[in-house]
Parts: structure tokens; sequence; C-alpha cells
């Protein structure tokens, strides 16, 4: 077909003298277009095990249809489940997210386009788009459920003993829509078995599947906001059930494209082709490289571990569970200090589980499923503290306690400003000092007390003054060197870590800030575990953008309150750790919002990537408030619910790499606006 057949005139004349492929290699189908001498061509095939195997069929099969030999093309962009796998001898490659793309492809097909549901194999997508340039201008993902994607469709196919193609076409029949209450896969699927055993249409069934699963899209659409025109992509977008589900719900119908939308996303995938072949440009990393070698660093802090779980070292042995256990006692009791925050493998989550529910969070089962599976480091220790943060957490301490090292629970005040609170704070104190004294044999003095909170508050002061190097255009390290130098808190002895943080610092500030200014994140929410590097791996390492502060409780924030060295010392910790920078069960919660929002202006952060463990009672009941307030001040964020699962590295980086493009864009457009020319990006606001 013409290219202006489908696509505006005033849009194709800006493809027609390329030669350039979009392919879109989706979970259960790959999808290809195919531009060249004014003519468009399309061809779809079964998505194979081995990705770039189906790239070269998909390619094969386009240039039978078009007659456009591979070795005339001027580029290739790849998009989709599979895009990272493909490569193309001598022909510019470049990839681009499937958010990206089909938002492209469906601007081409529709400039009016404002809003986008794309439901595929693995997982559904609102977009919201820029009528101007077709761009992202926000997003949102469904999480790893399968509810509500094509995966999901297909298993209620196979109960129903209905081809996949028809159960739309069967939903439509319907005169009684049976109630599906279910929004996950293996619940729906007893609930659909049992409602065959009670007699109902398969048709029945079908439409309640249908209606269950476009409220869910629904609800996913209301993050972004549903502007008309609105339009469906994606495999699913050919069932009829669920288009007429989904127009029920919104109150009005898609958009119908001149092109069939299962090809928008690779469609969109040609547009930025012909785009890098212009321009010359490509999908850009910046550079991440750090100046900072902190091999001996981490090497001390294994060493550190071996000796305690070889049991050499003098002295008692003891874990903590949170930031609120003041070190400063520990440290004066002569104890060695051991914070319990390592991530545990899957076969060390589900033996945690044994002692949990499964809607307890995964660092949770970690630290119970350590114990449990005679993990040397917590073996080797001769009692546990910890401080009442969640209810979660009070149910590990009473199991660790109940079968495997003795353990006290100390109980925290939720309201920070209050005098009451700091009396009962202060009596726990007391009683954890009166427990070490009894534990380690040595008696604590004030005197000795002072002197470890001397020492605390000149290993925070280093360590905040590390992380404002931070605030340079070119940090000299970046946010997976700084989580190291934390890391060094909860294991190494303080008087040896202030002079390790001492000879970085100095070697750190040393480095010329120059170069460029490189895309800034602040990472929010939740503990993020020793171990638990993936998601900052994948923004750091694969997308290469830069985390340059953390608002949460194992990168800077613990370390920006000072505590008083006069006066009565448990008064001086009660008061300081209660007014350090809260946690998010601590009152009134607004300070706590605000303080993250204050943080992410101070380090003049492009986005804010916030990110949460599943089921967590703190920060995934509390997000919209955080959320909210980044949106007020202007500054774009992504949320995240996390594991310790490795299955859904895809996804995550389907949702980084898509947040990453749409601040690119922002800097660009602010550029222009510096330049004065005009504007046609995305919008400003978050």
């Amino acid at each position: 077909m013409k290219i202006d057949s489908v696509i505006p005139k005033e849009l194709a004349q800006d493809l027609i003298p390329a030669r350039v492929v979009g392919l879109d290699i989706g979970s259960r189908t790959a999808k290809g277009v195919i531009i060249a001498d004014g003519s468009l061509y399309t061809a779809i095939i079964p998505t194979g095990t081995n990705m770039q195997e189906t790239a070269n069929e998909l390619i094969d099969k386009l240039q039978k249809t078009s007659k456009v030999k591979i070795s005339s093309l001027d580029y290739i962009v790849g998009t989709g489940y599979g895009r990272i796998s493909m490569e193309f001898e001598n022909i510019p490659t470049q990839i681009v997210t499937e958010i990206s793309c089909h938002a492209m492809g469906a601007h081409y097909l529709n400039p009016k386009t404002r809003t986008i549901i794309d439901i595929g194999g693995q997982d559904c997508k609102a977009i919201k788009v820029d009528t101007k340039t077709g761009k992202v201008v926000e997003f949102a993902l469904n999480d790893k459920c399968a509810a509500g994607t094509g995966r999901f469709l297909e298993k209620v196919a196979e109960l129903l003993k209905i081809e996949l193609d028809e159960l739309g076409d069967v939903a439509l029949k319907s005169t009684k829509t049976a109630e599906i209450s279910s929004q996950c896969v293996v619940f729906a699927e007893s609930e659909i078995i049992s409602l065959k055993a009670k007699g109902e249409k398969k048709e029945d069934i079908a439409a309640g599947v249908h209606l269950a699963t476009a409220r869910r899209v629904f609800n996913l659409l209301n993050r972004v906001g549903i502007e008309p025109d609105i339009v469906f992509t994606g495999g699913v977008s050919k069932n009829k059930g669920m288009k007429a589900s989904l127009e029920s719900l919104l109150n009005t119908q898609f958009i119908d494209l001149p092109l069939d939308a299962i090809y928008a996303g690779a469609l969109g995938a040609v547009v930025y082709g012909t785009i890098f072949l212009k321009t010359g440009s490509t999908v850009e990393k910046t550079e991440n490289a750090t100046t900072v070698d902190l091999t001996e660093f981490n090497n001390k802090i294994q060493a550190q571990q071996d000796l305690l779980s070889a049991k050499k070292n003098e002295g008692k042995r003891v874990g903590y569970l949170c930031n609120y256990t003041p070190l400063e006692l520990l440290n004066a009791a002569g104890v060695t200090p051991v914070r319990l925050f390592h991530i545990g493998d899957p076969k060390t989550v589900s033996s945690g589980e044994i002692h949990t529910q499964s809607v307890f969070c995964d660092f949770t089962k970690s630290v119970l499923g350590a114990f449990r599976e005679k993990d040397p480091l917590v073996s080797s220790l001769d009692k546990v503290y910890m401080f009442y943060t969640c209810d979660c957490m009070k149910k590990v301490g009473e199991a660790i306690n109940e079968y495997y090292v003795p353990t006290n629970i100390y109980c925290l005040p939720r309201v920070m400003h209050n005098e009451t609170s700091r009396d009962f704070y202060r009596t726990e104190l007391k009683n954890l000092k009166t427990d070490l004294e009894e534990l380690s044999g040595k008696t604590i003095t004030d005197k000795d007390l002072k002197g470890q909170i001397k020492l605390s508050n000149a290993i925070r002061t280093q360590l905040t003054k590390i992380s404002d190097l931070r605030k340079r255009a070119n940090p000299p390290l970046n946010g997976g060197d700084f989580l190291d130098l934390v890391r060094g808190y909860y294991y190494l002895p303080h008087k040896e870590l202030l002079k390790l943080y001492k000879g970085i610092y100095d070697k750190l500030v040393a480095v010329p800030d120059d170069g460029q200014r490189k895309l800034r994140l602040m990472m929010a929410g939740g503990i993020v575990a020793d171990g638990d590097r993936r998601l900052l791996d994948l923004i750091e390492k694969d997308i290469g953008a830069r985390v340059v502060v953390e608002d949460h409780c194992t990168g800077l924030r613990p370390f920006l309150k000072q505590i008083d060295t006069g006066g009565d010392s448990l008064a001086a910790l009660a008061e300081g750790y209660l007014e350090q920078a809260p946690c998010t069960r601590m009152k009134p919660l607004e300070e706590r919002v605000a303080f993250a929002g204050n943080l992410a202006e101070e380090y003049q952060v492009d986005g804010v990537v916030y990110a949460y463990l599943k089921f967590c009672p703190n920060y995934g009941m509390t997000k919209n408030l955080f959320l909210k307030e980044f949106q007020k001040r202007g500054i774009p964020v992504l949320e995240i619910p996390i594991d310790y699962s490795i299955s859904d590295l895809g996804q995550l980086k389907t949702r980084v790499e898509a947040f990453v493009e749409v601040l690119n864009e922002r800097d660009n457009i602010r550029e222009e606006l510096k330049d004065g020319k005009e504007s046609r990006g995305v919008q400003l606001a978050a």
C-alpha cells in the first residue's frame, strides 16, 4: 500500500525518501513494517524461542513481500519484548521502547491521538501522547500479574475450550454477564471452573472475564488520565469482546486507524528509524564512568563478615533490623553490630515464608530465610535487637526469638514532635542499655556513650560531605558507589570507617567538575537491601542514567541528622533518632513527604524512581502522597513495585527506559527554550 494512503500526507512526506524497517518482537507475535519507495508493507509471525532468529524470519518475510533486499536498507529499529537481542551486520540498528514506538505509531496513523491502551501477551500499558510530536507524556504499566493481558485471555480460552481468536466473538453473544470478581489469573481460573460446574454458559463466562479485565485496564488508564482521541493497540486490540467492554467503561469509542493497530509499534519503530537516519542521532546512553575504586573498601567489608561468620572476633555479635536502633549504644557496649538487611535468593525467600504469610514482603522473608538456611553470618549472632517499625517486621523478630536467636523487641513511638514520645523512647533506650550491659558484661558509661555519639556524628558528617559531591553537574561517584560506602556503616568498625571515609573524600573532592551535565535521578521509597542492586544497575549500567541521591533508609537519608553531645546522652539519642529523616510510619506523615520533595530539589534531580517492595505496609500504602508531592513540584516520578525475583527484568527495563526517554525529551525542550526555539515536545509538567 502507498504510505500516504494510511498516513496523513504532511507526515508521510517525511518517511517517503527512506528505506527503513521496524520490528516489534512481542512475547506472542512478531510484527514488522517496512517503508520503501513510497510504499508500506507489513508482516506478522509467531515469536519463537530465539529472538534473533525471529527477527531474521520477519525480515525475510518483509523482503519477499516488498521485494526490497535487506542489503539496501538504510536503518532497522527494534522494539518490543525481544528488542535487546537484534543485531544486523552492516545495517545501522537501534532499539526504542515499545511505549515510545506505540505512541509514535498511533500518532502517525492519527495525529489527534491523546491516549493509548496497548494490551499485549504479557503486559498492558496506558500511554498519554503529545499531539504535536507523538512523544510520550506519561505512561503506566501493569505489574507482573498476567491478569489484564493476552496471556490471561489465552488461559481463559483454554478453560472454556474455545479458540483464542473466537473468544471475543463468543463474549459478544452473552445475554447475562457472569460475575468474575478476581483479578488474579490463578484465582480467576478457580472461579471459571466453579461457574462451569454451576452450568453457566460459555458466552456469559467469557463476557464476565472481558469485563473484569477491562475494569483492570480502566484503572490503569485512570493513573495517566483519559483524554480523547483514544486508540487501542497491541495484539488484544483484535479481540472484539475486549474492545466492546472497554468502550462501555470509557463511554466512548476507539478511533479506527487506517492500518491494523497491531502494527502500531512496528510503524513507530519505522518513524524513529527515519529520524535517526536524518539526524545521524542514536538512542544515547549517558557515560557513567566512576572515578573511585572501592574494591579495597568492599574487600574490607567481606573480610569483616568472614571474621564474624567464623566467630573469630572478640566479644558478642549482635544483629539489628532498623535505623532506629542506635549504634552508639551497641558500640559503647563493646559488641559487634551487624545490620540484618541482606537479600536472599529465591530459595532463601521461599524458606522464610515458612514463618510468614504470602503477603509479607520479600525482605522479611529474606531475613527469616537466612536464619532457617543457616547463613554463616546470621548464625554467628549471640542476640538480635529490633525496634517495632511495622507489623511484618515485628513478626520477624518474634519468629527469630522463638526459633533461632534470643531477640529483644522495643517499641518505637510514632509521633515525632512530642515530649511524651521522647520520654518513652528514652525509657526504651535505657532498657536496651541495661540489656546490652548484661549481654556484654561491660558497664556503659556516659563518657563512653558520648564518645560514640561524637564518632557517629563525624561519620555522618563525612558521608554527607561525600554525598554533597553528587550535587555537581558531573558527580565523581555514582549511586552504586554511594550505596557501597553506606554498607560500610552497617558492617565495619566505626573508628576504621571514619579514616576510610576521609581518605575516599579527599580523592573525590580533587576530581574536576567538568563536562556536560548528565541526567540525574533520585531513588525513593522503601528499603534497598544489601545485594538488591538489580534496579540500580539497570538505571546506571544498562541505561546510563545516574542516581545522585536516595530517599530510602539505606541511602543518604539516615545520615542527615546530628546527635547532641551535651546533657543526658540517652535523651539526646532519643531526640536525635526521633527527629532524623523519618520513616513513613512516623507522624506527621506530611513532614516525611515534604522531606522527600525538598531532597529532590536540593539535588536538582530530573526525575524520581519511587520503588517499594510489594506488600510493603509503610511505603506501598503511602505511595500516592509521595507521587503527588513530586508531581506538585513538577518532578516526573516513576512508580515501581518490586520483589527479589529475576523474572521481570525485561518489564523493569521497559519502564525505566521509557521514563528516561521522556526525561531526555524534557531536557531537549529546556534547551530549545533556552535557545529561543519553538518547542514541540512533551509537556514540561510532570
